[in-house]
């Protein structure tokens, strides 16, 4: 195939926002590769409609490893498609709160990041972006079960925060949404699909990278298959934008990774990178989840409007814990919740995880599922942090203002259960993995790959440590400004 300037692997969030910046250019030809479909699932643009999404051919269908002495096994969902996760996922836009990005390198913090978060929002009636193609905005009117939540929050003693998705506040609110008319809008609406008929971008769908092609130490095109059918194609760059599963699955296969796991699958060594694949984040959830004594309303938007950022201890930081009210049951490994429409949840997620897990390869096969280990409570402060979340969620739970909605606790249901044992038996992802080819370890600050001339990596991958709030909003900054980079 003829050569490109660009070449982007993966068409979700950080693969729409690059196609969609760098043909603003008219001289610049970008090629984006998606393993996934073109064609939006109906389902993709009905806001209560995403648990579905998860069990579609729009998600890999990923499982971890068993986690812990309770070997939990749990689905980590990732999205296929053009969009990708930001297709798939629950629509929660927050950028995490500025404190968790002190571990980033210089040049990579919250206040260097601020301006390619205002680059991507127009956030409706506030002045944090403006213009941006991401329209974002709490719900409005809240579904009466969270507003009842959140009254109890505040009845609890926590604060009520003016903006919890902005980076600067704790406290309980409202979060905004990536809906817009009643209407999911992804990455892919909003930086691709208005800009497809652009002669300098070409799409390719259905396109399963296989390797990076590299010559002389540079990397300088894709080898991918289409069906049954194998290509090539050339680049002066190519953008690594894969995900933090898929883009190190596929520098795997390329060669570059920890040598003597690339030898026990017969992988040529191209660089020795131990850094690839490790270091891998996510947050880990657990869930307290009640009966309702009467109909919780029909959802409208994405099951979960208001969260809240505290701290598990008052040395911390700074916010270590997310608290969302979701209103519906929403399932726990090996409990039984309420019948539909009677019940909803009250989620607890380790927003600063200490523990770290890896993505390894379970074979040389191109699209093989991985084997992927996020370490959940590797670090016993992970779990004290989770315990913690959970007897918050509990005080709020059995609060005043949810008492016209309290039926009964109905997982775990019994008071005097060990909330250890609990938070391991019921840890599920957040579905938020970064992590695993970090800045400062395996690319630079300009997001270069080191040792390899002509690639870059830029998606939720690179992140040095994962933010304390859903990871969206910070891989479409990052995208952002690769962009800029690039």
């Amino acid at each position: 195939m003829s050569g490109y300037d660009v070449i982007v692997v993966g068409g979700g969030t950080a693969g729409s926002v690059l196609a969609g910046r760098l043909t603003e250019r008219a001289d610049v030809r970008v090629l984006l590769l998606e393993a996934g479909s073109g064609d939006p699932l109906p389902e993709m643009a009905v806001p209560p409609a995403w648990p579905g999404l998860v069990r579609s051919t729009a998600n890999w269908g990923d499982l971890t490893v068993p986690q812990g002495p309770a070997g939990a096994v749990t689905p980590l969902p990732r999205g296929r498609g053009l969009g990708g996760g930001s297709s798939i996922n629950a629509m929660l836009f927050t950028r995490g709160h500025r404190s968790s990005y002190d571990a980033w390198p210089v040049g990579w913090r919250y206040d260097d990041l601020l301006p390619y978060f205002k680059r991507s929002e127009n956030a409706l009636g506030r002045e944090r972006g403006v213009g941006g193609p991401l329209t974002v905005a709490p719900a409005d009117p809240l579904n009466p079960v969270l507003a009842a939540a959140l009254d109890a929050a505040i009845e609890t003693g926590q604060k009520r925060a003016a903006d919890i998705s902005g980076g600067l506040d704790e406290g309980f609110g409202p979060v905004d949404l990536n809906i817009v008319d009643g209407h999911r809008q992804s990455a892919a609406d909003a930086y691709l699909r208005p800009v497809r008929q652009r002669t300098g971008l070409t799409v390719v769908t259905d396109a399963l990278a296989h390797r990076l092609v590299i010559e002389n130490g540079r990397v300088v095109g894709v080898e991918y298959s289409v069906g049954q059918r194998l290509a090539k194609v050339w680049a002066d760059r190519v953008v690594v934008a894969a995900g933090a599963i898929g883009s190190a699955q596929l520098l795997m296969l390329s060669g570059i990774g920890p040598q003597a796991h690339l030898r026990e699958h017969g992988i040529e060594v191209v660089l020795d990178a131990p850094g690839v694949g490790s270091g891998l984040q996510d947050h880990p959830v657990a869930n307290i989840v009640y009966r309702s004594a009467q109909p919780v309303p029909a959802p409208r938007n994405n099951h979960g409007e208001v969260i809240g950022l505290v701290r598990s201890r008052d040395d911390r930081p700074g916010p270590d814990l997310q608290l969302i009210f979701v209103d519906l049951a929403r399932p726990v490994n090996g409990f039984t919740g309420p019948e539909p429409g009677f019940g909803y949840t009250i989620g607890v997620s380790v927003m600063a995880p200490h523990s770290r897990g890896t993505v390894r390869l379970a074979s040389a096969t191109p699209g093989a599922a991985p084997l992927l280990d996020p370490n959940y409570y590797g670090d016993p402060r992970d779990l004290d942090a989770m315990v913690a979340g959970l007897e918050l969620a509990r005080r709020i739970g059995e609060s005043a203002a949810l008492g016209p909605w309290r039926g009964a606790e109905a997982v775990p249901g019994n008071p005097d259960l060990d909330l250890r044992g609990y938070a391991r038996r019921a840890v599920a992802s957040y579905c938020h993995p970064v992590g695993t080819l970090a800045i400062g370890d395996v690319v630079d600050t300009s997001l270069r790959l080191r040792g390899i001339d002509g690639v870059w990596v830029a998606d939720g991958s690179v992140m040095p440590a994962i933010p304390a709030g859903n990871t969206n909003a910070t891989v479409y900054a990052i995208a952002e400004r690769a962009a800029e980079l690039l």
